[in-house]
């Protein structure tokens, strides 16, 4: 089906911020410095498998942080609930995603989506060895796609090499008992999971799959376990944009995960994924041009989780076909 609409305002988003010059390049990580600031891309899919796509959306980069949310429902399937909440809380905190600390009450770190919580998660996945657990991951991540995933090794060495505040965090988990002993392969998995590449058009069929309830929308198969979707948006709502997270769930009102390579992923419940990229950063570590094109589509489209003027049920049958001439008017019945 046709919505121009949609596709228009897509368009209109990517020329409005494409000359934007705010926001840095992350440089804690050397080879992401190399990025051109110009990149932008946006994409929408569907949980019917209809793409809206607009600029830069096959430009690769690494996933980085947005890896965080998808190794977690693994995690899940791997342990089940009550097991991964010993080892990781699901508490949003106002500290940054790189901070060393941990709950004082429970040790724990306090969710799956800042690193250290994400280092306890990867430390979970299930193998025999560190190849058989990434194999195990790649899979995953590839269901989630739809195609096979490939690791940028000088984004991996770089992180490998750098990491070493990571390294304070695993040391200070092992500390606790909150992970265990081998600490070196947990991080390199980790490691190796942020350098995964993918394109804007890739986040947004992940999204899409949340979504849909865990079946890619594209190539129909079931890429997680549907009774851990609503744990995964759950955190992605409350912790996926770190210290920003309490305006970004007020401003935006849902689940999205931020990466520091400049891709934005969200998702919009039973309707469809949206993925951005963007390399310049704001001061919390997310996409300035993605930013605002979600604050931009959440109000144009009322697609706030707690906006109760939208019918949900009728929004993507009006996107589809509300005609050009009708652009101007609110998709609310």
């Amino acid at each position: 089906m046709d919505s121009p609409i949609l596709q228009d305002f897509l368009n209109e988003l990517h020329l409005k911020y494409k000359s934007m010059r705010d926001g840095v390049l992350a440089n804690y990580i050397p080879e992401l410095a190399k990025a051109d600031p110009d990149w932008f891309g946006i994409c929408i899919v569907t949980v019917d498998g209809q793409i809206y796509e607009v600029g830069d959306y096959e430009q690769l980069f690494t996933i980085q942080s947005i890896s965080k949310a998808f190794v977690y429902g693994m995690a899940l399937e791997d342990h089940g609930r009550d097991y991964v909440l010993t080892r990781v809380g699901v508490e949003p905190t106002g500290d940054s995603f790189n901070s060393i600390v941990l709950d004082e009450s429970s040790k724990r770190p306090y969710n799956p989506m800042v690193n250290a919580g994400a280092i306890a998660t990867t430390s979970l996945i299930k193998g025999s060895g560190p190849t058989e657990r990434l194999v195990r991951m790649l899979d995953m991540f590839q269901r989630y796609v739809g195609h096979n995933l490939f690791i940028d090794m000088p984004v991996f060495m770089s992180e490998r090499t750098t990491g070493h505040r990571n390294r304070a965090m695993a040391h200070l988990m092992l500390n606790f008992g909150m992970i265990d002993a081998k600490i070196e392969e947990a991080l390199d998995l980790y490691f190796q999971q942020c350098s995964l590449m993918v394109n804007c058009r890739d986040l947004a069929v992940m999204a899409a799959t949340l979504a849909n309830n865990g079946i890619n929308p594209i190539i129909k198969d079931r890429a997680v376990d549907s009774r851990y979707v609503r744990d995964i948006l759950t955190v992605m709502y409350t912790c996926g944009m770190y210290d920003f997270a309490g305006e970004w769930a007020y401003t935006v009102g849902l689940p999205g995960k931020s990466g520091v390579s400049g891709g934005l992923l969200v998702v919009v419940p039973q309707q469809m994924g949206i993925g951005i990229f963007s390399p310049p950063l704001d001061s919390h570590g997310s996409s300035v041009r993605g930013m605002q094109v979600c604050k931009e589509l959440s109000e144009r489209f009322g697609l706030h989780l707690f906006d109760l003027q939208t019918d949900r049920s009728k929004l993507l049958e009006t996107l589809c076909n509300l005609s050009q001439a009708d652009s101007d008017s609110s998709v609310v019945p």
